[in-house]
């Protein structure tokens, strides 16, 4: 089987679905891979180091593309580039689907398989796969280092001859694996954490990292897989109404609440951005699916009263290198899932395979995506 490596299209994006070593696993399990010349260039991969490990580069994307069985990719590749690709192919990448739905229908015409990453069921059998997470990651400790360089503040307290400097205040709002990792990066810092989730269980995991737990008194919003489940305007209400004394009190607030498919909620309000100090910074996570502060916008700093608010519009890509290091693996392990002696053999009864199919030889098996394209559902 060839696999096929693109160059990213995305602008901005600078990550690579395949690393040198990750490419020389595949070669060795009898998979042909390809590699369109530079595209690992972005994220410090030589075409060289491809080489070395056994893959083809190639420089066009037509020969690239010529006999390949699937492709790997991290964004979701255009309507012109599944027109290019083989019919019948077999594309697995971090797709967000209902954001794609131009792509869905151009992967319907060409009878494609599409699998999306991010659409991964939350099993322990899955987590290796897990690109939502592993990315979320690298998202997290950027929106901590986004924070204290934007903060014209030290993070952590100091004691000199010319007095102290009491630590800064940082306030994380989520606390999903993005959260968790501000979190940590934060202490790091030295910062003083404080941390809210809509789920009561993550009280334990905040607090194991050294912040404490910010009790609002509302009830618990779990939902299934461990992520929060979408909460209604009533609840997003209140919950604005008792964090607006926590967000006036923080120099950083970040904000991390995402819900894969949707608009991300409102958490901070402009008129609690008019409440914090000057100087104060905001970093927004969710800033490429709407924002959850109501100043942000995507891939930009925004002085709003005195006040910074960074929408970081995709994160992981400002790290590419170890951002494509956890995602290749991500893939890797998912390909040896469908894999059987270099291969394709996708086991459709397997609940992580059938949970991340979108489209199967042309055919949306994705209910919601179905739903979106067929207008039975507003995007």
């Amino acid at each position: 089987m060839k696999l096929a490596v693109p160059t990213e299209t995305r602008a901005g994006e600078r990550r690579v679905a395949m690393i040198p070593d990750v490419a020389g696993r595949l070669t060795g399990a009898g998979v042909d891979v390809a590699v369109q010349a530079g595209a690992g260039s972005e994220a410090h991969f030589s075409d060289a180091a491809y080489a070395e490990k056994g893959a083809s580069v190639v420089a066009g994307v037509a020969e690239l593309m010529a006999g390949a069985a699937a492709v790997a990719k991290v964004q979701a590749p255009t309507p012109d580039e599944v027109a290019g690709a083989p019919e019948g192919v077999t594309v697995v990448s971090f797709f967000q689907p209902g954001a794609q739905l131009d792509t869905v229908k151009a992967l319907v015409e060409r009878r494609a398989t599409a699998f999306s990453l991010d659409l991964l069921p939350r099993i322990s059998r899955a987590q290796s796969m897990d690109a939502l997470s592993s990315q979320s990651t690298v998202s997290g400790y950027l929106g901590a280092l986004a924070g204290a360089e934007r903060l014209p503040k030290f993070f952590p307290m100091f004691m000199t001859a010319a007095g102290t400097v009491p630590p800064a205040k940082v306030l994380v709002l989520g606390a999903g694996v993005a959260g968790l990792q501000a979190i940590a990066t934060a202490r790091r810092l030295g910062a003083q954490v404080r941390a809210y989730d809509v789920r009561a269980a993550a009280k334990e995991e905040v607090q194991s990292l050294g912040a404490a737990f910010v009790e609002l008194g509302l009830e618990s919003q779990e939902g299934s897989g461990g992520y929060a489940r979408e909460q209604s305007e009533d609840f997003l209400a209140k919950q604005r109404e008792l964090i607006g004394n926590e967000v006036a009190a923080s120099d950083v607030v970040i904000t991390t609440a995402a819900i894969p498919g949707r608009q991300a909620p409102i958490l901070v309000t402009t008129a609690m951005v008019e409440r914090m100090a000057e100087g104060s910074v905001i970093v927004d996570l969710a800033a490429d699916s709407g924002g959850n502060c109501e100043v942000s916008e995507a891939g930009k700093d925004i002085i709003h009263h005195g006040v910074t608010v960074a929408g970081l519009s995709n994160p992981p890509s400002a790290m590419p290198t170890h951002a494509s290091f956890l995602y290749s693996r991500n893939v890797f392990n998912f390909l040896t899932l469908i894999l059987t002696d270099g291969e394709l053999t996708p086991d459709f009864d397997d609940e992580i395979v059938a949970g991340c199919c979108v489209v199967r030889a042309g055919e949306i098996v994705h209910a919601p995506t179905r739903d979106l394209v067929e207008g039975k559902v507003n995007p």
